[in-house]
């Protein structure tokens, strides 16, 4: 079995957060979170990261990060670019918007050869997390299904305080198997709860209390490469005249359908760490602090990697 990949989605801008939120520093040290999930990764086997980052931020991208991890685990580029689209269709005039998380992911199509995690740039997922997927894809393998994971958090160990989220609110069965996601693009804490709405705050939907959902943390064999090109077309011949400017062909989308086909199964590893992230330039502080309580704790380091 070949040694698992870690794929890091690193091409959004954050235009919530106004700016390249990736690179933003979250401790005196000059760390940014995603220092913390390399770091995490590594202790946990993975040997090799590929960062999905858009072309234009390569040389900010490698000064704050890939250049110093190069001595640490094995660091590869791919671009999510726009126009690397199948032969046949065009980038509809004025579109600036990427194509969203499956088409991230299908930019790795040339340099990934082995199971691999997928997580993003700008979220913290925890230790504990790391090591359950590497775990999971150094001992399991596709036999008459594609076996897929994905590391499922606490709704409540999710949110901010200063916003609203998008969240996909996870079904699973007996087996702890994924049923089906629920993307849920607006979810708040409220007085009673935690609830999402539809329709723009008009009405609000109760979430029930420990409700798993999905962070973006996900196992794959190399067969769901494969999958994301066959189905990528698919989606563009569905899509592009009915929403030219915003149709994205989302990771999760892709795994639904592959559920549906019964050709998948999803294993979803219940992590209870608390997840951090900036989706807000208002929630830098809470991570700021939460990590140098993970520090004090002796979770990790003062200074992550040595010169």
């Amino acid at each position: 079995m070949k040694e698992p990949v870690l794929v890091v989605m690193a091409a959004g801008m954050g235009s919530r957060y106004g700016g390249l939120k990736q690179i933003d520093p979250i401790d005196e040290q000059g760390h940014i979170i995603m220092d913390f999930s390399i770091y995490d990764a590594v202790k946990a086997g993975f040997k090799k990261v590929v960062f999905i980052i858009k072309r234009a931020n390569e040389k900010d991208f490698r000064e704050a990060i890939g250049d110093r991890l190069g001595r640490q685990i094995r660091v590869e580029y791919v671009f999510q670019d726009l126009e690397n689209i199948p032969e046949g269709f065009a980038v509809p005039e004025g579109r600036e918007k990427p194509w969203g998380t499956g088409h991230a992911v299908l930019s790795c199509m040339d340099v990934v050869d082995a199971p691999f995690a997928v997580i993003n740039a700008d979220d913290y997922y925890g230790a504990h997390a790391f090591r359950m997927i590497y775990d999971y894809l150094t001992t399991h393998e596709d036999d008459d299904k594609y076996r897929y994971t994905m590391v499922g958090y606490v709704l409540e160990n999710t949110l901010t305080e200063n916003g609203h989220v998008a969240r996909g609110v996870c079904e699973t069965d007996e087996d702890h198997h994924l049923v089906g996601i629920h993307e849920r693009t607006h979810i708040e804490k409220r007085a009673d709860g935690t609830a999402y709405t539809e329709d723009e705050g008009r009405t609000w939907t109760e979430i029930p209390k420990g409700s798993t959902v999905s962070m973006n943390m996900w196992g794959f064999t190399v067969s769901m490469l494969k999958e994301l090109r066959d189905r990528f077309p698919l989606f563009l011949e569905k899509n592009l005249q009915s929403n030219p400017m915003k149709c994205e062909y989302f990771l999760p989308s892709v795994v639904g359908e592959l559920l549906a086909e019964d050709k998948a199964t999803v294993e979803v590893l219940k992590s209870m760490d608390k997840w951090y992230g900036v989706t807000y330039k208002e929630d830098k502080p809470v991570v700021v602090a939460a990590i140098r309580k993970l520090k004090e704790s002796g979770l990790y380091p003062e200074k992550l990697w040595e010169e």
